[in-house]
């Protein structure tokens, strides 16, 4: 074997272990994150706290969001992820109250929870598995969820309940889209950066699984 055939061979096996190391690095970050995100969750749970409200929440975060993407290359940016996590969990636990409160309550919130869970594994160990890239979905994600975005302010703000139904439909599709494409980027190099790359899928799971509570809501005739 000549010089450029080892050479070839030894940065084909650097890649690899990079990758290997950047994926335990994303899920064990991810798996922590979710853990936190749960207990805080939790907490709101416990003492029936108020939701904070639209406003707060998207300020609570963009602004952490933004803090995390600027602390991404250094240790305080684990720290603004699970500042990040946190608050999103916070925000959840009076959603998931809600539901509780129904009648079948316990049951959307379990179905919700395997849907997620299931649409999650089977997408990434696909991803993982077949190492195809999705880099192509960048762009129509990126303007489906802006559109998205801005259709679920208009079903808010204008009170129309079919609307939003529509755009919980919309992200389930796209943050299946976005799992797929981030996994993707993470086994192909178009990711290097394992805290953004946590923070892309936790959102992907936590958009999702909201997103899954309203539909399955909407069904049973109680949301």
């Amino acid at each position: 074997m000549d010089y450029n055939a080892q050479s070839t061979v030894a940065r084909s096996q650097q890649s690899v272990l990079q990758t290997n190391k950047l994926l335990r690095n994303t899920y064990s970050l991810l798996a922590l994150t979710l853990i936190f995100s749960a207990m805080t969750a939790g907490v709101s749970m416990a003492f029936n706290l108020p939701h904070p409200g639209l406003i707060l929440t998207l300020v609570g975060y963009f602004g952490l969001l933004f803090l995390t993407m600027k602390l991404r290359n250094s240790a305080w940016g684990l720290v603004s992820v699970f500042a990040l996590t946190g608050f999103m969990g916070f925000t959840l636990g009076p959603i998931v109250n809600a539901y509780l409160s129904m009648a079948n309550g316990s049951q959307i919130v379990m179905q919700a929870l395997g849907g997620t869970g299931i649409i999650f594994f089977g997408l990434s160990a696909y991803a993982v598995k077949s190492q195809k890239d999705f880099s192509f979905m960048g762009g129509f994600l990126f303007v489906g969820i802006l559109v998205a975005f801005i259709a679920g302010l208009a079903a808010i703000f204008l009170n129309m309940p079919g609307l939003s139904l529509a755009v919980s439909a919309m992200f389930v599709l796209l943050m299946s889209g976005l799992i797929l494409y981030q996994t993707s980027e993470i086994v192909n190099g178009g990711e290097t950066n394992y805290i953004m790359a946590t923070i892309t899928l936790y959102v992907s799971i936590y958009n999702l699984f909201t997103s899954l509570l309203h539909l399955l809501g909407a069904f049973s005739g109680n949301d």
